[in-house]
């Protein structure tokens, strides 16, 4: 077996809530960083620190961090790749230490995107200069992405990587961004990287063309099969722009029980996969996302057996047709569903049944101060979230109420300048207008 491993960095908390018309609160996006980190997940990208409204809730996770509630997972803010953006991100969010500095490698998005005004060592330039200053503010891990890398010129992306390396990347980043390429293909060009720049590679892949999964894994053996740690990026329950991100149970399954890939490589040892089954249900919640039926491994059909041959051969051997075991991904309890009387609390719940809903939790307030003010802190997570609060919500709300306040506080950017300061101190905002 390889010295070299095979990590995971989920991208559901940056990529995943790209999704198109879809989004998680902070509250949620908080929730799937703490049961990443509970599943031993290497990284999680959990955000952008340039984007104002994400303020609170990075700088409140990495406080989870400092408290050794998140102590596994690393947290990493994604930014572009220019000196600017790296400024700002540690003006907005000091702590930071991981993150990961993005820039177009294709001659169709140097061309397409910066319209002829950038030339690809100007790309190179830009890339370096955010390294440095990144560097400068103490980084510790820095990947460096090349955004659209399956269409980019390969002794490019070489030239990328060994730049951005010599001025203090940790990592490469290969972007499948149009979920463009082939196992095959990933495999040849990924490790004809890996073997000639020798860093830790990256792999970024996305779903068109339903190849997201393999080309992830076959791009960590060939990094591997090079002499570099592989880093896949994954999504949970494979959300994501479009057709959505590698999915994180199948590229897991792929490394850990595929028959080129069992015990010839290892994962990151940290990684518990009897946690997936919780971590895919509660995303699947959060996001108001169903799990496939026939989803790998979480999905309701992933050891349902109907057809007589197999209903017959599962029950006198399971591995006459299931490849691997249920309790394996944390599945097999029974979940309980309340026919009777139910209480709950949300935005507008009471003390009483509020006390009800945290004493069936196990949970006893000290005095009437400390129920009321998790009572309003609840009642605001109800109004963020908009969904009833699970027990994980509640449960963090009640041991962490300082940070739960304060990724739930958002402040609107409002700065009435220019044409804005002239139409309310003109009082046309108070005017009569056409709305519907």
């Amino acid at each position: 077996m390889s010295k070299n491993k095979i990590y995971f960095v989920d991208v559901t908390n940056r990529d995943g809530v790209q999704t198109s018309r879809l989004g998680l609160a902070k509250l949620e996006k908080t929730i799937i960083n703490i049961m990443l980190d509970d599943m031993g997940i290497t990284q999680s990208e959990f955000g952008f620190p340039t984007t104002k409204h994400e303020i609170n809730y990075l700088n409140g996770n990495l406080e989870l961090v400092e408290r050794g509630v998140i102590a596994t997972t690393k947290l990493s803010g994604w930014m572009r790749g220019i000196a600017e953006d790296v400024e700002l991100s540690f003006k907005n969010v000091p702590m930071l230490k991981n993150l990961n500095l993005s820039q177009s490698t294709s001659e169709q998005m140097i061309n397409g995107k910066y319209m002829g005004k950038k030339t690809p060592q100007d790309i190179i330039h830009m890339t370096c200069e955010a390294v440095e200053c990144a560097v400068s503010h103490g980084a510790e891990i820095i990947g460096v992405n090349a955004e659209d890398a399956s269409r980019s010129d390969l002794e490019f992306l070489i030239k990328y990587g060994n730049e951005t390396k010599r001025c203090g990347a940790k990592r490469f980043r290969y972007c499948d961004t149009l979920g463009y390429e082939d196992p095959q293909t990933t495999y040849d060009r990924i490790y004809k990287i890996a073997k000639a720049i020798q860093m830790p590679v990256e792999l970024h892949f996305h779903n068109d063309l339903g190849m997201a999964a393999a080309c992830s894994v076959m791009g960590a053996k060939a990094a591997i099969d090079a002499g570099v740690d592989a880093y896949i990026n994954t999504a949970i329950n494979g959300m994501g722009e479009r057709a959505g991100n590698a999915d994180l149970a199948s590229c897991l399954l792929a490394v850990l029980k595929s028959a080129g890939f069992k015990n010839k490589y290892e994962i990151d040892p940290n990684i518990d996969l009897s946690k997936i089954w919780h971590l895919a249900k509660y995303t699947s919640y959060a996001f108001g996302v169903p799990i496939p039926i026939n989803q790998p491994a979480v999905g309701n059909n992933a050891f349902a057996h109907e057809s007589g041959i197999h209903a017959d051969g599962a029950l006198k051997d399971r591995r006459n047709y299931e490849l691997y075991d249920y309790e394996e991904l944390g599945r097999g309890e029974p979940e309980i569903i309340e026919t009777g009387r139910m209480i709950t609390t949300g935005e507008y719940g009471g003390i009483k049944g509020f006390r009800n809903v945290y004493n069936n939790l196990e949970i006893e307030f000290k005095d009437e101060h400390e129920a009321r003010n998790i009572l309003e802190l609840a009642r605001y997570a109800n109004v963020h979230t908009q969904k009833p609060l699970t027990s994980s919500e509640l449960k963090f709300i009640y041991y962490y109420p300082d940070i739960a306040a304060k990724i739930m506080t958002v402040s609107p950017y409002y700065e009435p300048i220019g044409a804005i300061k002239e139409r309310v101190e003109a009082q046309l905002l108070t005017k009569s207008h056409k709305i519907l």
